[in-house]
C-alpha cells in the first residue's frame, strides 16, 4: 500500500510517504516548522517527498493528515492541502486524531515491544489548557477510553487503569508537548490521583506523519477513508468564524495543492 501522511497541528510539521510491497515497508520523511508557518512549505515539502519516493499522487491509496485536535490555523491549513490534492489526484483521505497519532508515537519511542499499555494523549492548547485523551493499546489494536477534550492542568485526572489477571496493572504513559509547561501541575494531579506513579512515564512525543504511516492500514481496512469534500479538521475549541484573509488564505492553499497535482501526476 501507499500513503502519503502530514501534520501541522502543532509546531512541528511532519510529512511522511510510505509503501509496503511484498511485506518490506519503506518510508521517506521531512520535518519542519508548523503550526501557523506551514503553509509556506508544506506543498513543497509532499512534492519533494514523492519525487524521492518515485511515486505519483495517482498512484497512493490515500492521503493522510492530522485532522485535530491542534493548532486552529495548522488544522486548517493540513485539511485544505489533503482536500486540494485528493480532489486533483481522486484519491480518498484518511482524517487521524491526532492525539491518536501521539499515543502511537509515544508507543513506538518507549514501549514498542508492549503486547499492552495505556497511553494518555496531552498536546498544550495555549490559554493555560490542554487537549487530552486516552488510549488502551491490546495486541496491536488500539482502542478509544475517553476522547478528545479540554482540560486545564490542575483540573486533569487520567481514566484509572484496569488490572490484568493476577492483578498485574499495564503499562501507563502520558505523552504529549505539555511537561515543559505545566509538567510541575500534572505531577501534582497524578499524586493526588489513585495514579499509581511507579507505573507512569511521562514521554515527549508529537503526532507524526510516520506515526500516522504505522496507522493508516488499520483505518483504511476499517473503511475509514472519506471522499476529500467529506474531509474535514476537528475543532475541540471552536472558533466563531475566520477573517476574510483567513478564507481567502485557505482557498488559495487547496487551489494550490489542486494546482500541483501535474497531468504526469494523474
Amino acid at each position: 500500500m501507499k500513503f502519503l501522511a502530514f501534520d501541522t497541528s502543532t509546531e512541528l510539521m511532519s510529512i511522511a510517504v510510505g509503501t509496503t510491497a511484498d511485506g518490506k515497508a519503506q518510508q521517506w520523511l521531512h520535518s519542519g516548522v508548523g503550526g501557523a508557518q506551514a503553509s509556506t512549505g508544506l506543498i513543497a515539502g509532499v512534492l519533494d517527498l514523492l519525487q524521492q519516493a518515485g511515486i505519483t499522487l495517482a498512484e497512493l491509496d490515500a492521503i493522510c493528515f492530522g485532522a485535530g485536535p491542534g493548532s486552529f490555523t495548522g488544522l486548517r491549513t493540513a485539511c485544505s492541502v489533503a482536500q486540494g490534492l485528493a480532489f486533483g489526484a481522486q484519491l480518498p483521505v484518511l482524517c487521524m486524531d491526532t492525539l491518536l497519532a501521539v499515543a502511537e508515537e509515544a508507543r513506538h519511542i518507549a514501549a514498542p515491544h508492549a503486547e499492552r499499555l495505556q497511553v494518555t494523549s496531552l498536546l498544550d492548547a495555549r490559554m493555560d489548557e490542554m487537549y487530552a485523551a486516552t488510549f488502551d493499546y491490546a495486541g496491536g489494536v488500539w482502542t478509544e477510553i475517553a476522547g478528545s477534550h479540554l482540560v486545564k492542568p490542575d483540573h486533569f485526572i487520567a481514566p484509572a487503569l484496569a488490572a490484568e489477571s493476577g492483578g498485574i496493572v499495564p503499562e501507563q504513559l502520558w505523552a504529549g508537548n505539555v511537561f515543559a509547561v505545566y509538567g510541575e501541575r500534572i505531577s501534582r494531579q497524578a499524586k493526588a490521583s489513585d495514579t499509581d506513579s511507579a507505573a507512569l512515564r511521562s514521554i515527549v512525543a508529537l503526532p507524526t506523519a510516520a506515526a500516522m504511516l504505522r496507522l493508516a492500514p488499520a483505518l483504511w481496512a476499517a473503511g475509514k477513508a472519506v471522499p476529500a469534500e467529506q474531509a474535514l479538521p476537528t475543532y475541540i475549541r471552536d472558533k466563531v468564524a475566520k477573517t476574510t484573509a483567513e478564507r481567502m488564505a485557505e482557498k488559495a492553499l487547496a487551489m494550490a495543492a489542486a494546482n500541483a497535482v501535474s497531468p504526469a501526476a494523474q
